[in-house]
């Protein structure tokens, strides 16, 4: 296993051919957790912001000429509120790779309606005192728990097509090797005619490892659950992507 060097390590030799930096949000950009309250059909949940100085950085990074791209688990609606400060800068791709929003277009990589039509009501049928609700998305199920729920983990299991992650939180939901990160990442590397020497990726959580490895310069802000060229510690009050940021920038 190669030696991940601490980010204070990172030179500008490494950074010579970077043009895009990808950002995970939870735990990287906004800290991690979501506060959702599902009761008689009604969901409601908290919509984090980023930091002025995140807001800061992200145009300075863009006025340097590198292309900034969110890539989340996340729905579009929340991502838009999130980054609205800064939706001129960036590209969103959400709900693990399913879509891209580019410049006002939306870019869809992969359609799920079918795989998750039969499963998605046997989901709703589990009860437990551990599930919260059932986040709003499009193309993945996302659920969020305070501890695993075994009964949800035997339902996904029974469908050869999909894939469930626990990310101590939730449950994201999809279809095997098409429904991930990275797919999302090579349609728009794709789209900018980039290649994997061009790409920084920061992430944080056990999905974000196929991400990682589509980028030629790979960040880790959490090296017990995803391994990197180099690492960021979680501790203080600065979040990875300010430390990342106020480096590249450097």
């Amino acid at each position: 296993m190669k030696q991940i060097k601490h980010i204070t390590e990172m030179k500008r030799s490494d950074l010579k051919r970077i043009k895009l930096v990808v950002f995970d949000v939870d735990g990287v950009l906004v800290k991690r957790g979501t506060k959702i309250k599902q009761k008689d059909g009604i969901t409601t949940f908290e919509t984090k912001k980023i930091a002025k100085s995140q807001i800061e950085q992200i145009k300075k990074l863009h006025a340097k000429g590198f292309h900034i791209n969110i890539n989340s688990g996340r729905g579009l609606y929340m991502l838009q509120q999130m980054f609205r400060e800064v939706l001129e800068y960036v590209s969103l791709t959400y709900e693990n790779g399913s879509a891209t929003w580019f410049k006002g277009r939306i870019v869809q990589h992969v359609n799920s309606a079918k795989f998750l039509k039969n499963v998605f009501p046997k989901l709703q049928q589990v009860k437990s005192k551990d599930i919260k609700g059932f986040e709003p998305k499009e193309f993945i199920i996302t659920i969020h728990c305070k501890n695993r729920v075994k009964k949800i983990e035997r339902i996904v299991d029974q469908e050869k097509d999909l894939y469930y992650v626990w990310n101590s939180e939730a449950y994201d939901i999809g279809i095997k090797k098409k429904q991930v990160k990275s797919i999302g990442l090579r349609k728009l590397m794709k789209m900018l005619k980039l290649k994997k020497k061009n790409v920084l990726v920061i992430g944080d959580n056990y999905n974000d490892a196929d991400l990682l490895s589509v980028g030629g310069l790979a960040i880790t802000a959490d090296k017990s659950r995803v391994a990197g060229d180099f690492y960021i510690e979680l501790k203080g009050k600065r979040l990875p992507a300010d430390i990342l940021m106020a480096k590249l920038l450097e």
